[in-house]
């Protein structure tokens, strides 16, 4: 049996250690248990690796710092460089915009002006087409207005022609008050917004090149058709034996050169027609005061003018006007606006009617049955002024037809054919 305060490990005794402390005739001892011994062992190694753990940390820690510190600044770093290069690319873009957008606003202020331009345009022709569509060419005076393409036709409709901007994407839309929404700039594609816009407005731009070329073209057309019915005028006047205006053609060409897309050229076009269709119309007025009209529509002529052998008396004399076969009772109508200077009875004429036209040409018209007019009256062209009988020195009812100039019998045959010629241009 093994005594207590003895230990056996693997068959041999331990005996446990004992501290003797001896101090004069004191003396003290103490037994160590083992499992003291490790625990002082493991608090000094504890206390050591505390000791040596906090040293490294003072010795160490500067430099930890430092290379933390070093580690964010290269991260701010790099991040401040990243959002440098973005807030570059945010320039760059906000930069090609500003410049779509200018670009934009200045194609639409040359649309607003060209269509100003033929806003213009248009007014200054419209009296000039109703003038030519009074005189009966409405044809073409319709021509001289170009059909729009429609989609221009469309957007300058209402007075915005920036609405056609539409056609190009919504990055180019512009509003009718030349503000506009931002452009949207795409990098990524091949053709950008703006050049979509601009080859939009270089279209429309050519369109309405084309259509300023078609109106002066067909202002010169008209102007040409409007030389030309004064000259087929002035040659039956020239027939005729009647005066003319030698001042008035375009024979004689000359003048400084002035380019088509000049601002002045529409104008000098414009201004050449409306003095042309002064004149034109001047030349009319004066071939309306002539006696051209027929005084017995649908009538044939029984004798003419000139020297025949006379009805009564069987001799050669001098027949100073025309004879016409017409019913009793058939209405005489003035060939011309005049005034009446004779409503009565005048010796072999019978009853006759006399009408002074103007600029020395007058008209009788004899043999009447009735007058229906008095003297002083004005009548027009066309209007009625006796009933053909046979009064006078004659054999049997018709009307007798005399145009007289500056008071001289004139062949009223010329006169006539004067009037079938010019009467499609009156």
């Amino acid at each position: 049996m093994n005594q207590s305060g003895q230990t056996t490990v693997f068959g041999r005794r331990t005996e446990p250690h004992t501290v003797i402390i001896a101090r004069g005739d004191e003396i003290r001892h103490f037994t160590v248990r083992p499992w003291i011994a490790a625990l002082l062992g493991s608090t000094v190694a504890a206390v050591a690796v505390g000791y040596l753990l906090a040293t490294s940390y003072l010795v160490l820690r500067d430099d930890l710092i430092g290379a933390t510190t070093a580690r964010q600044a290269r991260l701010q770093q790099a991040y401040e460089d990243r959002i440098s290069a973005l807030r570059a690319q945010v320039d760059r873009i906000t930069s090609r915009q500003l410049l779509d957008q200018q670009l934009v606003e200045t194609k639409v202020t040359e649309l607003l002006a060209r269509q100003a331009q033929l806003s213009k345009r248009h007014g200054r022709l419209a009296p000039l087409l109703d003038r030519i569509g009074e005189a009966g060419h409405a044809d073409a005076a319709a021509q001289a207005t170009p059909n729009l393409k429609p989609e221009i036709r469309a957007s300058l409709s209402d007075g915005a022609p920036v609405q056609a901007l539409a056609l190009a994407g919504p990055a180019a839309t512009a509003t009718t008050n030349h503000s506009f929404w931002p452009l949207r700039t795409q990098p990524q594609e091949s053709e950008s917004s703006a050049d979509q816009a601009d080859k939009l407005f270089a279209s429309i731009n050519q369109s309405l090149r084309t259509i300023e070329n078609e109106q002066i073209a067909r202002v010169d057309t008209l102007t040409e058709n409007a030389y030309q019915t004064a000259d087929a005028i002035s040659e039956a006047l020239e027939a005729a034996g009647l005066p003319v205006d030698k001042d008035f053609g375009h024979d004689g060409v000359g003048g400084p050169l002035i380019a088509l897309d000049n601002p002045s050229m529409f104008e000098t076009k414009v201004r050449e027609l409306d003095e042309t269709l002064d004149k034109l119309e001047e030349m009319k007025d004066k071939v309306r005061r002539l006696p051209i009209a027929n005084p017995a529509p649908g009538r044939s002529v029984s004798s003419t003018f000139g020297v025949r052998v006379d009805p009564l008396l069987g001799t050669p004399a001098l027949h100073s006007g025309m004879d016409f076969r017409a019913p009793q009772g058939l209405g005489a109508r003035a060939t011309a606006a005049g005034i009446v200077t004779k409503a009565g009875w005048n010796s072999g004429y019978g009853r006759m009617v006399e009408i002074d036209h103007g600029e020395g040409f007058s008209t009788r018209y004899a043999h009447l049955s009735r007058i229906d007019v008095k003297e002083g009256e004005r009548v027009a062209i066309g209007q009625v002024v006796g009933e053909v009988g046979s009064s006078g020195r004659s054999t049997g009812p018709h009307l007798h037809y005399e145009v007289r100039r500056n008071g001289e019998a004139v062949n009223p045959l010329r006169f006539l054919k004067l009037g079938k010629e010019v009467g499609r241009y009156l």
